[in-house]
């Protein structure tokens, strides 16, 4: 009788594990890596933590695209392919249940950054998320991307970062997979003491505005802390940017774990 007891523990015990390990692989689904060539060890900390989303500006030299915040910060060894595309196949190919996005912001004309662009992304086409397949890999574009009404000049595995600056016409909205908007926009609020109401006004409307589009949205420039974060949450953000992956991570985990 003991050992039947034991055993409903362990498996019960087993069950509770497996269901917060689940809620915490949720809620970091919404962690998007901000400018993640920046950190110490780009790619690896923020994919083993995790994050739903990462993000690397690019620029193109010599028909290779490099990932750099400025143009004069180029590295050599810091190619996309090097830091981010080969690392993303290992990756993918180890852990067939991973889902993530890479957002690529492009910092030079979108013509000929997109053409090197798909030519780069040929070897993980098997993880790519597109239209005849659920992968688990979205490519979106971000940046200096083309206008709506050139996105059907595109492969339909590439989606696209907006910002409501456009009226956007059906098929321009199936190639949309998020909006992203700078939050200083619409307030300086700096997640210091209670966020102003016409600020929160401003926010809740232009969010009701992505979401009547059935778009997940995203802020940028805003409040990277803990008050910032839950206040975005309650506002109803889906995407969540930070520069501090470990305390976002920390953070989302407590939340969903009900810690907060």
């Amino acid at each position: 009788m003991n050992s039947y007891f034991r055993l409903l523990t362990v498996f019960a015990l087993l069950t509770w594990v497996n269901l917060c390990s689940a809620q915490n692989r949720s809620a970091l689904s919404r962690a998007h890596s901000h400018n993640d060539y920046s950190q110490p060890i780009p790619f690896s900390h923020a994919y083993q933590q995790g994050f739903g989303a990462i993000e690397a500006d690019v620029f193109l030299v010599n028909g290779k695209l490099f990932v750099a915040h400025d143009r004069d910060r180029i590295q050599q060894s810091r190619t996309l392919t090097a830091q981010y595309l080969q690392p993303l196949k290992e990756a993918l190919a180890k852990d067939v249940n991973r889902k993530i996005t890479l957002l690529i912001d492009l910092k030079d004309d979108y013509h000929t950054s997109l053409t090197t662009l798909i030519r780069e992304l040929e070897p993980l086409q098997m993880f790519i998320k597109n239209a005849a397949s659920a992968g688990r890999l979205r490519i979106l574009i971000s940046g200096n991307r083309p206008p709506p009404a050139a996105f059907k000049n595109y492969p339909d595995y590439l989606s696209f970062d907006e910002d409501l600056m456009h009226t956007y016409k059906k098929d321009e909205l199936g190639r949309i997979s998020q909006i992203s908007l700078r939050f200083s926009n619409y307030s300086k609020w700096k997640g210091i003491g209670p966020l102003p109401e016409p600020d929160a006004l401003a926010l809740q409307t232009i969010i009701h505005a992505a979401h009547t589009l059935n778009k997940p949205i995203r802020f940028w420039d805003a409040p990277d802390n803990a008050t910032g974060w839950a206040k975005l949450i309650e506002l109803g953000v889906d995407i969540i940017g930070t520069d501090n992956i470990d305390t976002l991570a920390s953070f989302l985990e407590t939340t969903a774990s009900g810690g907060l």
